[in-house]
């Protein structure tokens, strides 16, 4: 698992709009590479399980979004979310979300979460390999601070949200501690 050191090269398959494409889904394919993303920019990312799943629509990409104005106001140039989704899942999903500020970052492969030593293995739950919940704050490129929630593992038969809600981050990005929501660690909801 990185802990430190710097972002481990992927490269993303996104969709991006472009109104030079004809007909009702004006999308082209733009692959876009690690330093694409961090390079020269101070990024909080947050990665979850999947898109559409309880905890990471109710509460998890929610709350990124509620405080996104606090954070361009800590310095943050992008909030960045990571799931292993392919880009038209992502999209659809913040759609549902009525995202409006939060990059949602498809890793449909796994590249990267694998690369971050984040990926595991959730088929008891018939979700094949996903991402463990993390956050982390990069500057250019280098892993400033991590945090990984608790029982990281394979096959986990539970999900805690403790440390990589945006609440967590806001505190560190401002100095101060915090404890994280008081969700616990219960079976799976993703």
């Amino acid at each position: 698992m990185v802990i430190e050191g710097r972002v481990p090269h992927a490269v993303f398959k996104t969709r991006v709009r472009d109104e030079s494409v004809e007909g009702p889904n004006p999308f082209r394919w733009e692959d876009k590479t690690t330093e694409d993303i961090f390079a020269g920019k101070k990024v909080v990312l947050f990665s979850l399980p999947g898109a559409f799943t309880p905890t990471c629509s109710s509460s998890h990409l929610p709350r990124y979004d509620e405080l996104y104005d606090e954070f361009k106001a800590q310095g943050i140039d992008e909030v960045i979310c990571l799931s292993v989704n392919d880009a038209f899942v992502m999209f659809q999903w913040g759609k549902q979300q009525n995202n409006k500020n939060i990059f949602l970052l498809p890793d449909g492969n796994g590249e990267f979460t694998r690369k971050m030593g984040m990926l595991v293995d959730k088929s008891d739950l018939g979700f094949g390999m996903r991402s463990w919940r993390y956050s982390m704050l990069v500057d250019d490129g280098k892993i400033e601070k991590i945090f990984v929630e608790p029982e990281f593992g394979d096959l986990c038969p539970v999900d805690p949200f403790e440390v990589s809600d945006a609440d967590t981050m806001m505190a560190y990005l401002k100095g101060t501690e915090s404890e994280g929501p008081a969700t616990g660690r219960k079976p799976f909801e993703g």
